[in-house]
């Protein structure tokens, strides 16, 4: 039987107050999800690659659990964290990769590609993730839908719910976002080609 929302948040809401045996009790019932958000991060990598779905789940617990408090507010919220200290793990050890592997002659990723396809190596999602650094610059909110939708998987009305606004607001703020992406991973292509 899968746990209910309910169930997940009030552990979530346990473990915020302090209660450690709440996140014994959560992790088998959140596991199966993130690792299904895992495997989506890692169907783009080469086969072979040294982070697989498994050790990126337990990478992420290790963050979570080793993390001053939080103070999840629902189960929607746990999950988008959990996607973003994933995107971070990744990021990272794509950045660390690269740092060893300079001057490589492949063409950058678009967004539009991003959107349509798993990434296809961790310079993708490099470029994708400097992308994003710098809308959070000029927007924080459009910054976070993208990292809610693309990388964390959640539906409009979950990214509203976390976010704390209107549907409307998340897929005005969606479109916008994309495009500002669009543009600047265009000018990242043509920077390189």
């Amino acid at each position: 039987m899968e746990p209910s929302s309910v169930q997940i948040t009030l552990l979530l809401q346990s473990w915020s107050d302090g209660d450690e045996n709440a996140v014994d009790r959560l992790m088998p019932m959140v596991y199966d999800e993130l690792h299904r958000m895992a495997r989506r991060y890692m169907s783009g990598e080469k086969p072979g690659h040294t982070l697989q779905a498994t050790a990126l789940v337990n990478e992420a617990y290790i963050r979570l659990v080793g993390a001053p408090h939080a103070n999840w507010q629902s189960r929607t919220h746990f999950f988008a964290v959990s996607a973003q200290v994933m995107r971070r793990i990744l990021v990272d050890w794509a950045r660390t990769r690269q740092a060893a592997k300079r001057g490589s002659d492949r063409p950058a990723l678009t967004f539009d590609e991003a959107l349509e396809v798993p990434m296809r190596s961790g310079s993708d999602l490099v470029a994708v993730d400097d992308a994003l650094t710098a809308l959070a610059l000029v927007d924080k909110r459009k910054s976070e839908v993208v990292e809610l939708r693309f990388f964390g998987g959640l539906s409009i009305e979950e990214a509203a719910e976390v976010l704390k606004v209107s549907q409307e607001t998340v897929n005005r703020d969606w479109r916008l976002a994309k495009s500002w992406l669009r543009r600047e991973l265009g000018k990242e292509r043509t920077r390189e080609g």
